[in-house]
Formats: structure tokens, sequence, C-alpha cells
């Protein structure tokens, strides 16, 4: 087992194709999947699942990378520290869907040259969120746990060798288009949204009630459509009035204008906080994207 391969099999878990690996690893891409058959060979697990779609990870694939991670990692800051090698410095952060993770994102990346650093931040599903932290695809990942989800979150996180660090506590809100109909109002009631469809974000295969991004997950609606990005949920508000359940914490220079968030009339608590791999040391970019987002945070 060589670092050349571990890296091979890191940048080939981060593009999904052994085509665009090969592309940005310079080689060709026999050579590539030769290299991997060896490691698997040699580690006697099988890394990837090959499809005609392109590659993915295995569950042993997932474990190996986990370490494979940490060592390459080491040995990047041991080359730059020893012998001055000018190795990029990568940071990736993934989320579920908060204006405020993107914009305390924005603030660290403006402080670095990028030509010197590589960053990453990836919107998405909740269990893409635990699985790239996981493997460390990602340093930090953003999500929130409730009375709700918070014993079955709590659960994966640990089997996920994941803690939970606290960020900040509030209320639940109703995003919405600034002209829909109860955009005036002082607090809105469930009883109020049963006219209006819901819109929520959409989990993917490994859907769950818990992996919900919206609280109340559970609750009967009349109307339900699921988007999968953020733009689309927008356009859905002004569309068709539709509504989701936030923080209240939003990003007017992110978002735009055009959007509100009122009160719900619940006493329901959302915890929103980041997630790490148990018992690691942030990096510096870490450490300061922390700061960003409690600075953020605490404006709110």
């Amino acid at each position: 087992m060589t670092l050349q391969q571990l890296h091979y099999a890191i940048v080939i878990s981060e593009t999904g194709s052994m085509n665009k690996a090969a592309e940005i690893l310079y080689i060709a891409q026999p050579s590539l999947t030769s290299a991997i058959k060896e490691l698997e060979k040699e580690t006697g697990i099988t890394i990837f699942n090959r499809s005609g779609k392109g590659v993915s990870l295995t569950a042993d694939g997932m474990e190996f990378l986990t370490y494979a991670r940490q060592v390459y990692q080491q040995y990047e800051s041991l080359q730059e520290k020893y012998t001055g090698g000018a190795v990029r410095k990568k940071f990736g952060v993934s989320a579920q869907h908060y204006s405020f993770a993107v914009k305390a994102f924005v603030n660290l990346v403006k402080k670095f040259n990028t030509h010197d650093y590589e960053f990453a931040i990836r919107e998405t599903k909740t269990a893409d969120v635990i699985s790239d932290v996981s493997t460390m695809k990602s340093e930090i990942g953003i999500l929130y746990l409730s009375d709700f989800n918070r014993q079955i979150m709590q659960k994966i996180l640990q089997a996920n060798h994941l803690e939970f660090h606290h960020l900040i506590n509030c209320g639940v809100y109703i995003y919405l288009w600034k002209r829909h109909p109860l955009a005036g109002n002082q607090k809105i009631t469930f009883e109020e949204l049963q006219n209006f469809p819901c819109l929520t974000f959409e989990q993917g295969d490994k859907s769950s009630f818990y992996f919900a991004e919206e609280i109340f997950s559970t609750n009967d609606y009349s109307r339900v459509i699921k988007a999968s990005d953020r733009s689309t949920m927008l356009n859905l508000m002004k569309g068709l009035n539709g509504y989701t359940f936030c923080s209240g914490i939003i990003c007017g220079s992110l978002n735009g204008s055009d959007y509100t968030a009122v009160p719900l009339d619940d006493k329901s608590i959302m915890e929103i906080g980041y997630i790490t791999r148990k018992n690691i040391i942030l990096s510096d970019l870490g450490k300061l994207y922390i700061q960003e987002l409690e600075q953020y945070l605490c404006q709110k």
C-alpha cells in the first residue's frame, strides 16, 4: 500500500468516476484501474462499486477512505512543513440548505488567496452530510436536532463516529414570499397553512422522517412539493405561494429581499450545530469557519 494509491482512491471517491480521476491525476485510465485493483487485492476489500454510471464507495470503502484521508492529510502536512512543498490546503463543508452556512463560507473564502487553497461547500441531503463528514470528504457538517429527531440522529451520528457541537437554539419560522397572503401576520398557525403547499427538500433513496430538513415532517399536509435545491424552493414560493419551515436565520444578501420569515405559533425548538469526526482536531480553516458561523449567528 502506497501513498500514491491512497491519493488515487481519494480522488476517485471525490469525482465518482475513473475517467475524471485519471484526467485530474494525469494518469492513463487503465493504469489507474490497475492501481486500485492492486490496492483492493492487498487490503482484501472491495473499495469501489463499478457501474455504467461511474463508481461509488462500498461500506468497506467508506471506512477505508476515512483512514486514507487522515493518513494522506498528515503526509501533506509533513511535506509542507519539512520539505517546503507547495501543498494546496483543502477545506470542505457539507450542510443542509442553510443560507447562513453559505454566508459564513463566503466570508471565510474572502480572507484567503484561492490559488493556494481548495475550498468546497456542499448543500446536500442530510444522509450525505453525515456520510461526507464520516468519510472526511468534508471536515464539518451543518444540521439541526429537535425533540423529534434527536434520539435517532444521535444514534446515527454515534454509529458513524461523529460528534454534534451546539451552535444556537432557535424557534420555528415559516419561510415564504413577501407577497404571500400570510406574510404580514405577526404569527402563523398550522390551521392557516392548510390551504398552501408545504415545500420540502428531497432526501433521496435514504429518505426518512428523521432525515427531513423541515421540522414537523410527520404532520399531515394537504399538499407537499419536494425540491432538490434552494433556488427551486424559492421559485416555488413565488409561483405557488408555497412555504417551508426554517430557523428564521435568513441571509438576504444570498436569497434576495423577496422573502420573509414569520414565527410559527408553536413552542418547538431547533438546535442547530455542526458535526465532526470524533476526537478530531479542527484544522485552522475549520476553526476560522466556525468563528465565522458563530459571529454571523450572534448578530441574528
